[in-house]
């Protein structure tokens, strides 16, 4: 194939949340924004490594004392022991938080721009995007991914082989096996515990949706999601030795029942540990594989206990030492809390349809100043069908298609999904949807890194088709616009099980969006229906038009700007300032009542400690909340009017049934039936076409379908010569 090769088109560059500007090109930073922002990036990196090494050699008996005398020196300071702690384990992830902001707001929309347009012109491996491991336990896992995993492995194995030869060392040599096993079984059970706790203090970052962390690092939550799962089964199984190796000593000693039932006024509380531990292992039990496969609902509502898991464990182990995981957790419930402001708003349906396959497609109502990404997803709630349920579902528009709404593609699968066709049917045969939307998101990549691929292999199974719709819309709008945009070859490789599925692509219409768009972008779509052997007798099934469902609703009731991806300037200071708010509670109550009247019961210290977090989030974060969203109504960028123009959606509603002979889409696409994709021969013949070029292979699509993908590229990287084409894996299936 062709490729264009102007310098226009060759500039991997990104885009500007103005959609109206079609020459909004980002300029190259000054070197003192530069400087500055390197600056900030090695502070990040420098804390981070320090924080994580300190944590790795913490078992060593010399750092164990370093940090002994240490306490020891702040123990008349005004935050004593527990600020001190706060100050080594906790503060390390708020500091780089709050340097991350300020990248974020210097950045702007120019985020890791140069690093992009240098890495795109050199093709390369790269560690995240080269699949290691296709078919283990975890999933795909990537190189970085992996490196991660011996990580935290490396860390768990050094601690625990740590403390057991200092306990060994501990033993008198005439002790009896009896006192030498309940030592072990004590000491041992201690050391797990705190060996629990430093993983907790990682575990809820991946959770934070629209965590300033993960947006730093441009991993979207539906990828952070795996690392919490793999996160909460190390730290549920240290946690359940830790209560295992105490239950074996009492019940040798003949006290299990006094024990489990003690509530200690100095020192660890056990029944606030015993409830802590029942409640995640509850959660631990309900989300393994088979069970939340069998009953979803069952495993999203005892993940609810959450709540109860960490306010028992800051009773059981007084605030001291819950400061080990507190920075983690305190930036969860600053995110939680955001969230549930962003979800009470009740959101226009401007339109729906439901496709012959069983698809029906939403198109929400949403401000003009919302960003989001071709690749982003939503988390949607109906509450004629639940109060409680929230799905995810990918965008399949583009920020470009419209200024005031986003659509997204539903497949019908379940009780849900079904109850939700049923009511746009019959507000369809009634001529009224009276539906009551609310919306959390969207959420998604800092960096529509599909644009800086010049060569894009999509990959879907069914309705994994719906992000790469957004994709090809974005792409389209922006050529046609002349807006950033390095994409210029795209393969789609489409699978699946029926043909009734097809009228999916008649969601778009690209030639209505972009006019003659072939002499810029090429575009195949290949498509397998695997359980027919024949097409269907309607010719051009695949261009049937879709029966729609237009609402004229007024635009007063948009998705809330109040989302941690939205504006930097106001998520950052909503990080800031409760930060700074529980820090000024924490030395308030310090100064006016634990020192003054001597409060030294480690579990009432330890609920004072997490009311400070929940007031601190609470009060500054919402303050914060209210003048963020004062200032988003006033904005001048939030244009109301009394009447939305749905633009493409309605004229894809009503589109006529096209000729495919004259169609550019139809002369690109092959439709193969009964065959399922051989991916080493597409791999093998796109390398041939597209020589020495860094290629971005994304999927969406079931597990066996990501694997398959996964094993064919680091097949194709291990034996490529010289000449072939790199290619990088990418996953976009979201999977709770």
């Amino acid at each position: 194939m062709e490729k264009n090769s102007s310098s226009v088109d060759k500039n991997p560059l990104l885009s500007s949340e103005r959609v109206d500007d079609v020459t909004d090109y980002p300029m190259k930073p000054s070197p003192l924004v530069s400087a500055t922002k390197w600056t900030l990036k090695t502070l990040i990196y420098v804390i981070f490594i320090a924080w994580a090494a300190f944590i790795f050699v913490f078992p060593l008996e010399s750092v164990s004392k370093l940090l002994g005398t240490f306490l020891n020196a702040t123990i008349g300071s005004p935050f004593g022991i527990t600020g001190s702690i706060f100050l080594i384990f906790s503060a390390p992830i708020l500091i780089i938080a709050f340097l991350a902001i300020v990248h974020l707001i210097i950045s702007g929309e120019n985020h890791q721009l140069h690093h992009e347009k240098k890495s795109s012109r050199y093709p390369r491996f790269r560690l995240w995007t080269f699949p290691v491991l296709v078919d283990g336990p975890f999933g795909v896992i990537s190189a970085t991914e992996l490196i991660g995993i011996v990580l935290f492995s490396a860390y768990v194995i050094f601690a625990f082989c740590v403390y057991t030869i200092r306990a060994l060392g501990a033993i008198s040599d005439h002790s009896s096996f009896k006192t030498m096993s309940l030592f072990m079984l004590d000491i041992l059970g201690a050391r797990l515990g705190s060996i629990g706790l430093f993983c907790m203090a990682f575990l809820f970052l991946p959770v934070s949706r629209g965590s300033v962390l993960l947006r730093y690092i441009d991993i979207p939550f539906e990828h952070a999601t795996r690392y919490h799962v793999w996160l909460g089964h190390l730290t549920m199984v240290l946690f359940t030795l830790h209560g295992v190796f105490y239950v074996i000593a009492w019940a040798i000693e003949g006290r299990l029942i006094k024990e489990l039932l003690g509530w200690k006024d100095i020192g660890v509380a056990n029944l606030p540990g015993v409830i802590s531990l029942v409640a995640g292992l509850l959660m631990w039990v309900t989300s393994l594989p088979g069970v939340r496969t069998w009953n979803f609902e069952l495993f999203f509502y005892t993940h609810q206990l959450y709540v109860v898991f960490v306010v028992f464990l800051a009773l059981h182990v007084g605030d001291f030492v819950f400061t080990m995981a507190a920075g983690g957790i305190f930036l969860f419930a600053l995110d939680r809390f955001l969230r549930f402001f962003q979800s009470r708003r009740k959101v226009n349906i401007i339109s729906s349809r439901c496709l012959p396959c069983g698809t029906v497609e939403l198109v929400l109502s949403k401000p003009q100043n919302l960003r989001y990404n071709a690749l982003s997803f939503v988390f949607l709630q109906i509450r004629e069908l639940s109060w409680l349920q929230w799905h995810p579902f990918s965008v399949s528009s583009s920020p470009l298609d419209g200024k005031h709404h986003l659509a997204i593609l539903i497949k019908v699968l379940g009780k849900w999904t079904g109850g939700l066709r049923d009511k746009i049917t019959d507000a369809d045969a009634q001529k009224d949807l009276s539906i009551t939307a609310s919306v959390e998101g969207p959420y998604g990549h800092e960096v529509p890194y599909h644009l800086m691929y010049e060569n894009l292999v999509l990959v879907a199974g069914g309705i994994g088709l719906s992000p790469f719709l957004a994709i090809l819309s974005d792409i389209l709008h922006r050529v046609r616009e002349g807006k950033p945009c390095q994409t210029r070859n795209i393969l789609i490789v489409w699978a699946v099980k029926k043909s009734n599925e097809l009228p999916l692509l008649s969601t778009i219409d690209m030639e209505a969006i972009c006019p003659f768009f072939s002499d810029k972008v090429n575009i195949d779509i290949h498509i397998y229906v695997t359980r027919e052997s024949d097409p269907p007798l309607e010719e051009g099934y695949i261009y049937k038009p879709i029966k729609s469902s237009f609402c004229p609703v007024p635009s007063d009731c948009p998705m809330s700007g109040l989302v941690g991806t939205g504006n930097n300037f106001w998520s950052g200071l909503y990080v800031i300032s409760p930060t700074i708010g529980f820090v000024i509670l924490l030395a308030l109550l310090d100064i006016y009542y634990i020192n003054p009247y001597g409060i030294s019961k480690w579990w009432y210290k330890g609920l004072l400690f997490v009311i400070c977090m929940v007031a601190s989030v609470v009060i500054f974060g919402g303050l914060v909340i209210g003048l963020w969203h004062i200032w988003d109504k006033k904005s001048p960028m939030v244009e109301k009017s009394n009447h939305i123009k749905v633009d493409k959606f309605e004229q894809n509603g009503s589109v006529a049934p096209k000729d495919p002979s004259q169609d550019n889409v139809a002369k690109s696409t092959v439709i193969r039936y009964g065959s399922r994709p051989d991916f080493k021969e597409i791999f093998k013949l796109r390398s041939e076409i597209w020589g020495h070029v860094d290629v971005g292979v994304l999927v969406c699509g079931p597990p066996t379908l990501q694997s398959s993908v996964a094993q064919e590229i680091r097949s194709h990287s291990i034996t490529r010569q010289r000449h072939d084409s790199i290619f990088h894996f990418h996953s976009h299936s979201f999977d709770l």
